[in-house]
């Protein structure tokens, strides 16, 4: 059995025979007819067609071959006959599965009825230096299917629809987004504060103007300015970054879509969801029914709405007002179908955080709204008029996933003061002073404030998680399946 190295040489071998037969091994621009699929779509018998892509399989006999060739749209079977094509014939010989070919001439119907090019004139377009994984039948290492996702491409035809359906469902996000009358921008990657979202921030530092700055958390700051500028609808489908854990859900670089609507509230952004995620779900898998990992949803049933202040009165008796003692106390303490947590040392935001999970709906068979969160979890949300305690404000989920998060937005320069301010001042408890000047200038965004004060109009705003939108639809189970360039930790085998 050939090893590696064998295969490798002999691949270098054919090269150098096809340049000292003058051959170019990496060709330019080839005219392409049409993709495969059409080709195959429009089929006539003795219809010229000049087309290209990866050769994937050759079968010899003689003097004939029989090739199967790839794009990224089908397969098409070649036939390369001696009588044919003379002396050109033997340089069939060099070709090795992996490499690029353009193909010239007419079709035909085998005895088998299979549709195939009878090949008058072939150019090498790309030498294939390394042969593809499992001669074709598919990269099944996971690590290497990450690392390596042109192999995984290559050899994996169910991961190429992954991404062709992600797109769709891109595609059909802005569709509806336009037929609301949202304006796409662009916002700062770059931002001099870490603001918009909790998380923790990438930084960097730029040179010329001597400054820190921070990989965006999110781009909800910048878009509420376009508010105040007079924009009334505007989106951005954007990457986002948060310097935190990996995991099944969680990669540090991620795409979210953010949209900010005047003159309504949360009530109306629940129904613009649910239009979004619907519409995209028909664009991208043909109906509202899906299986995610073993569980089936469906889109089309009632989403159901709990309350989260409910959920935590109802389970741990707590209570917006609670000080940290008694939420500690009664952490330890829940009623039947909850868990007892204790946590000790914690920021109060913190522990709610940590119940926030634990109270995170079980895997339904219909998306869950949950509506009702404390204002201490969300500081640029808008109170609800009758309790300055609780938001307007939802978080959606689905399989037991969070993928969007909504509130009317606080348009209150004054009040939004107030709630940055309380936020420093909890967050920085036994700093020095130096230290509190230094966060101060991190913490709090003075020039939004500032914006709000000329006047932001009454809006609600929605994040939408892609990537954990397109993992439930498509049934992946980790967000690497989804993201074609996951952030990995390195490859100490191949450094070695």
């Amino acid at each position: 059995m050939d090893t590696a190295e064998d295969l490798l040489a002999a691949r270098r071998q054919k090269l150098q025979t096809l340049q000292g037969l003058g051959i170019p091994p990496y060709a330019g621009r080839f005219a392409k007819s049409a993709v495969i699929q059409s080709t195959l779509a429009s089929y006539e018998e003795g219809k010229a067609v000049s087309t290209a892509g990866r050769l994937t399989a050759k079968r010899a006999h003689g003097a004939l071959t029989f090739a199967d060739l790839r794009d990224s749209t089908a397969r098409i079977q070649l036939a390369f006959r001696q009588e044919q094509l003379g002396d050109a014939y033997a340089l069939v010989e060099q070709l090795d599965l992996g490499d690029w070919l353009g193909v010239e001439g007419p079709l035909f119907k085998t005895k088998t009825g299979e549709i195939t090019v009878r090949v008058e004139r072939f150019t090498l377009l790309a030498k294939s230096l390394r042969p593809l994984p499992e001669k074709w039948h598919g990269l099944r290492d996971v690590e290497v299917r990450y690392r390596q996702r042109y192999l995984d491409l290559a050899s994996n035809e169910p991961v190429r629809k992954v991404f062709e359906a992600r797109a769709k469902l891109l595609d059909s996000f802005r569709a509806t987004l336009r037929t609301h009358h949202y304006l796409e921008v662009e916002t700062p990657m770059m931002h001099p504060i870490p603001g918009g979202a909790a998380g923790e921030p990438f930084t960097t530092h730029h040179q010329a103007l001597n400054m820190d700055l921070y990989m965006r958390l999110a781009p909800e700051l910048y878009l509420k300015r376009l508010l105040v500028g007079g924009f009334e609808r505007v989106y951005e489908l954007n990457r986002c970054f948060r310097n935190e854990g990996i995991s099944t859900r969680h990669n540090p670089e991620f795409t979210m879509l953010e949209a900010y609507c005047a003159y309504e509230d949360v009530t109306y952004m629940m129904r613009f969801v649910r239009e979004l995620i619907t519409e995209a779900a028909k664009q991208t898998i043909g109906g509202l029914e899906f299986e995610y990992q073993g569980r089936r949803i469906d889109l089309d049933k009632e989403w159901e709405v709990v309350s989260f202040a409910g959920l935590l009165k109802q389970g741990y008796d707590l209570e917006p007002q609670d000080g940290i003692e008694a939420l500690q106390r009664k952490l330890k303490s829940p009623r039947p179908g909850f868990r007892a947590i204790d946590i000790k040392g914690q920021a109060r935001s913190q522990i709610l955080r940590l119940v926030e999970e634990l109270v995170e709906p079980e895997a339904k068979d219909t998306p869950v709204f949950v509506t009702d969160y404390w204002t201490e979890l969300s500081p640029l949300a808008k109170s609800h008029p009758d309790n300055p305690l609780i938001t307007e404000r939802f978080e959606l989920f689905i399989g037991g996933m969070e993928v969007a998060n909504a509130y009317s937005e606080l348009n209150d320069p004054i009040e939004q003061r107030r709630r940055f301010e309380a936020q420093f001042e909890a967050a920085t408890q036994g700093a020095s002073a130096k230290d509190r000047e230094r966060l101060r200038a991190k913490m709090i965004d003075d020039d939004f404030v500032e914006a709000l004060e000329y006047g932001m109009p009454p809006a609600t705003g929605l994040g939408v998680g892609i990537d954990r939108l397109v993992m439930l639809l498509l049934n992946q189970p980790s967000i690497k399946d989804v993201i074609l360039f996951p952030l990995l930790k390195p490859d100490v085998a191949a450094e070695k």
